[in-house]
């Protein structure tokens, strides 16, 4: 059985076109970036997060997460200090100001979630997760490989 390997290569830009235009949307509907929600997400999760544990979370580099911190703590969206007698470590936590950023945000992204998912009934969704735990499995592995 022969495979037409040109279908696949346009179903995949596929994926990447509408994963591009997902995340540029999302941009610039909600009143953040995605990889700033992704990392006040995180910090709202806990009373206070280590950074180091934070970059290991997120799917940004060390470089990236490090330049945001620091846009945020000079917006007084976030606070960094520094553990006592170990300046190594650095705590992060978010203000008030990053608090209500993040749950402002967080209502604008179910409001968009909703908005992109228009139309499609449960069985699509159904197949759509089903799909894309299928290719989230499949990316873990040629990751593993190498």
């Amino acid at each position: 059985m022969s495979k037409d390997w040109s279908q696949e290569s346009t179903l995949l830009y596929e994926i990447y076109r509408v994963n591009n235009a997902i995340n540029t949307t999302f941009d610039a509907y909600i009143s953040i970036s995605q990889s700033r929600f992704e990392i006040l997400a995180l910090i709202a999760q806990e009373a206070e997060i280590r950074q180091s544990d934070l970059q290991r979370k997120v799917t940004l580099d060390k470089a990236a997460v490090a330049r945001h911190l620091k846009q945020l703590e000079e917006h007084e969206i976030v606070a960094r200090r520094k553990k006592d007698g170990n300046n190594r470590v650095t705590w992060i936590r978010l203000t008030d100001r990053g608090r209500a950023l993040i749950e402002h945000s967080q209502t604008e992204k179910e409001h968009f979630a909703k908005e992109l998912l228009t139309d499609i009934d449960e069985a699509e969704l159904a197949v759509l997760r089903k799909v894309l735990g299928r290719l989230n499995t499949n990316v873990e592995r040629l990751k593993a490989k190498g």
